[in-house]
């Protein structure tokens, strides 16, 4: 018997939920990882899960378009873990940070690279996912 609309409703909610508390720890890791490996004079943590993340979507996207039924496996993959893993706030809030401290070229390629290379991580990634599973 199919779950009334109100049951899916939260069901759905705690996918994303489970899956955002996951991602935003991973985001924490990658950050903490990558301010130990590379300092903090430049954000490489959301730069490296914004590229990873787009990467991730972009393949996960294009396997889940081979799949039926897969609803809850996007709002626990797509919605809650990507979404909670890549992260635009953290973003805008680095490419600030870099202006204020008069890190002008440093800014320029952050704000670039990080838009230029997740789109490419995305196309990358479906390209890959379109070619392995269709």
């Amino acid at each position: 018997m199919p779950l009334p609309p109100k049951s899916r409703s939260m069901n759905g909610i705690l996918y994303v939920a489970l899956g955002g508390a996951l991602g935003a720890s991973g985001r924490h890791a990658v950050g903490l990882w990558a301010s130990r490996s590379f300092g903090e004079a430049f954000p490489y943590g959301t730069l490296i899960v914004n590229v990873l993340g787009s990467l991730a979507m972009g393949l996960l996207i294009g396997w889940l378009v081979t799949k039926q039924g897969g609803d809850n496996l996007k709002l626990f993959l797509a919605t809650g873990f990507l979404g909670g893993f890549t992260t635009f706030s953290a973003f805008s809030l680095d490419a600030i940070n870099l202006l204020e401290r008069k890190s002008y070229a440093p800014f320029m390629i952050y704000v670039a690279g990080s838009v230029v290379i997740a789109i490419a991580a995305l196309w990358i990634g479906l390209v890959l996912a379109r070619k392995v599973w269709s």
